[in-house]
């Protein structure tokens, strides 16, 4: 794990790291970040009471972002094979509390039952399993994921188009993606935040052909219309906090 966590490496970060030890380390890979422009008012009333949504220039933005991960496990416990790798596909907007932006997660899917289990049990995030496919061809991503009898999932194939940049502050690709906090919800409609820490992103611009794409209808969109605002990250290193209650 390469994450560091001295001052020069978390300068970035909007607000400081917690003061205590973080919980759970993984590494993220050939992830994209497809965006689109969506009316503010399908997402607003699907969030639980004390969570704003939060707009770029009077927008709201849906994203669906796969990707695969490894080296997923609890602090001092090596990975263990056959468990710590696995694809995951989520379906997220942006959203405020207490000062603090973050990511608001409306599904988040994966192959295997034991990472479903530790997220709603410890996270209280939405994992469901799910049938997945995911390959590399060159510097191309094929990635399907279809879950339920509603069938929602994700076909589509990614590629990068351009060199790596940092996102500039204040851009919308900044906004969309430099945030170090989730938020997360249980039945009684306690929300929680878990604080994660991680690098500036590697971004590149990305091309996506979509095949089939139905995760927007959980919120009640029938289809995401046009091509997304597309970027790929190929890897970055994660260290997350254990979620915490907020408060109000």
């Amino acid at each position: 794990m390469s994450v560091s966590l001295d001052a020069a490496a978390t300068a970035h970060r909007p607000w400081p790291l917690p003061r205590r030890p973080w919980a759970m380390r993984m590494r993220w890979h050939d992830l994209a970040f497809l965006h689109w422009r969506v009316p503010a008012d399908a997402l607003a009333p699907r969030l639980p009471r004390g969570l704003a949504l939060d707009t770029f220039d009077g927008d709201a933005w849906l994203g669906v972002v796969p990707f695969r991960m490894s080296r997923v496990t609890p602090r001092w416990v090596p990975p263990i094979p056959g468990v710590h790798a696995f694809p995951e596909l989520n379906l997220r907007t942006y959203v405020t509390a207490e000062g603090k932006a973050g990511v608001w997660f409306f599904s988040l899917d994966v192959p295997n039952r034991l990472p479903v289990w530790a997220a709603r049990t410890f996270f209280h995030l939405p994992y469901f399993r799910a049938r997945m496919r995911f390959a590399r061809e060159g510097d191309a991503i094929d990635y399907a994921s279809e879950r339920g009898p509603d069938r929602y999932g994700f076909t589509g194939r990614y590629r990068p188009t351009g060199p790596v940049e940092r996102a500039a502050p204040g851009s919308l690709e900044h906004w969309l993606t430099e945030r170090y906090c989730l938020y997360a919800g249980n039945a009684r409609g306690d929300v929680f935040r878990g604080d994660i820490h991680h690098e500036p992103w590697p971004l590149q611009p990305a091309e996506a052909q979509i095949e089939r794409n139905t995760l927007a209808a959980q919120v009640g969109i029938d289809a995401l219309d046009g091509a997304p605002l597309a970027h790929v990250a190929r890897d970055l290193d994660v260290v997350a906090w254990m979620p915490r209650r907020v408060l109000g």
